[in-house]
């Protein structure tokens, strides 16, 4: 994992020109996309970071950013929801929570049916007209000219994204939640793009609020080819990171004086030291996930670099993975323990990477009133993922009553670092 900023790794500019700042610094959240894979690294990075620094809470940002699987994660924190919190509902699928309100990354596997519905019924209307056409040109058009637009058959996505709204519906309809963008304590931006005209949404902006915060979400995740269009209010939206990775700028355009942004999207380094071997060996999917990789990540150091030209009063810490993570390229999502595995990992390696640039990081946060806990990073047995021992039956709850006893003990070394 590495953190990177528009200048040096930890400020904008030199930090002797810097004037020391007020402990009511405005903190924001920037969030980018990367589907269940980036959901899970970010929850680990976000637990890290925040137990980690000593004043930051990020329930209480000033303004939360968020693209795709990031928009989802960023209305959470907005609504109160720990990145532990987040951690059960997202990866553990902890016991204590109903199961109605777990995600399960298989919700997105559902087939768009309305979607196919929908293009098999104008099936036979566009075979007509195409038949038409050809018979009235008298041969002047060849019959493949005629029945091209027996292309609007094909279906504008194969999976559904119902899945994410109604999952978002349930955990904002709880006590002390909402889905709705107006009635947050905190401001939350999530972005989708107008399909019909490129434009970037700004959901949760004036004129954009009353849109439920589960279908924007919805929106800014849509991936086209993969997901369907969403509609709102007669228009249709697709990914948010199709014009920008981070949209980084809307909480730049607040006025935050520390901005942290998590990127989970980076091209993996295949030469490196301990690399499974050449990528294209890996066919594919292997070569379009590395190549949209390089795209987006190229997009994040265009953007750093101009934020350091137009917000050179904004100190901005960029979390990413690590470029030789393996675990971040290959791992299958769909599995519960890889799940659990990359969750861990991204949670350690934060930790790893504030102790290790710490004399960098440091001055930059206390300069916002916040402070590295060097006694909670050097402490080698804080996890965050729980580890129960599989195919053992707890009869008597002894395995949930060690879980509550190591998360108090856990609490106590964090509190007092």
């Amino acid at each position: 994992m590495t953190s990177k900023r528009t200048s040096d790794p930890a400020s904008n500019r030199p930090s002797a020109r810097r004037p020391a700042r007020k402990p009511s610094s405005r903190i924001g959240l920037a969030l980018a996309g990367g589907g269940p894979l980036g959901a899970v690294y970010e929850i680990g990075a976000l637990a890290a970071l925040e137990e980690s620094i000593e004043g930051l809470d990020l329930n209480e940002a000033a303004i939360y950013v968020g693209i795709s699987a990031g928009g989802i994660l960023a209305a959470g924190l907005a609504n109160g929801i720990t990145p532990h919190e987040m951690c059960r509902l997202f990866v553990e699928s902890d016991a204590g929570v109903a199961e109605e309100n777990l995600f399960k990354p298989e919700m997105l596997l559902r087939p768009a049916w309305e979607e196919f519905s929908v293009r098999a019924a104008a099936f036979p209307i566009l075979l007509i007209g195409g038949l038409f056409h050809y018979v009235t040109r008298r041969g002047k058009t060849s019959v493949a000219g005629s029945l091209e637009r027996l292309k609007g058959v094909l279906p504008t996505g194969i999976l559904s994204g119902d899945g994410i709204h109604e999952f978002m519906e349930r955990i904002f309809a709880a006590a002390g939640r909402t889905n709705d963008f107006r009635k947050l304590k905190q401001k939350l931006v999530i972005v989708a793009t107008d399909l019909d005209s490129g434009e970037a949404v700004r959901f949760g902006l004036p004129g954009y609020d009353d849109v439920p915060i589960s279908r924007a979400a919805q929106a800014s995740a849509a991936v086209p080819g993969l997901f369907p269009p969403v509609e709102i209010g007669g228009r249709y939206f697709v990914d948010g990171a199709l014009r920008k990775t981070l949209h980084a700028s809307i909480a730049l355009d607040e006025e935050v004086d520390l901005l942290l942004c998590l990127n989970p999207i980076v091209p993996y380094n295949a030469r490196s030291l301990h690399a499974p071997g050449k990528l294209a060996q890996g066919g594919l999917l292997a070569v379009l996930s590395q190549s949209l990789r390089a795209i987006i990540h190229s997009r994040v150091e265009v953007g750093m670099s101009n934020y350091l030209v137009s917000y050179p009063s904004t100190d901005i810490l960029l979390v990413e993975p690590s470029t030789e993570d393996a675990d971040m390229f290959f791992t299958n999502l769909f599995s519960y323990n890889n799940r659990r595995r990359m969750c861990e990992n991204a949670y350690q390696n934060t930790r790893m990477m504030l102790w290790q640039r710490r004399k960098e990081i440091g001055p930059v946060l206390e300069r916002h009133g916040l402070r590295l806990k060097l006694s909670v990073l050097r402490d080698s047995s804080l996890t965050l993922v729980k580890h129960p021992v599989p195919g053992k039956e707890d009869r008597f709850g002894l395995q949930r009553l060690e879980e509550t006893l190591d998360s108090l003990e856990r609490h106590l070394k964090i509190a007092g670092g």
